[in-house]
């Protein structure tokens, strides 16, 4: 899994490439709470766009993410998710506290 980190408008844009499951939900979940941290930024953009798959533990961590930025105020947003993908969040109830957008400007828009 490769993840990159980009802060615009004050909003943390996680770019996340490959496979989002158990051998790498540590390394997601620490490269996103250090970026959330350093940058100061109380919303969160997932760009989903090269990822394949997603299982539960993948689902946790953007779960935990969502506790995180809540309590401050913020809220999570998802863009370029493929559909396999968009069924698993659907299936998980993530849609119901986080809302997809077709790309990272309309989700800043919309934050």
């Amino acid at each position: 899994m490769n993840i990159s980190t980009i802060v615009k408008q004050g909003v943390l844009i996680v770019h996340v490439e490959g496979e989002m499951d158990m051998h790498s939900a540590e390394q997601f979940r620490s490269s996103v709470d250090t970026s959330l941290e350093t940058s100061g930024a109380k919303h969160i953009i997932f760009n989903l766009q090269g990822v394949t798959f997603i299982d539960s533990s993948g689902v946790g961590v953007i779960l935990g993410r969502y506790k995180k930025v809540s309590i401050l105020g913020g809220k999570l947003a998802a863009v370029n998710v493929k559909p396999q993908v968009v069924r698993i969040l659907e299936f998980s109830g993530l849609l119901r506290i986080m809302k997809l957008f077709g790309s990272e400007s309309e989700a800043l828009d919309s934050l």
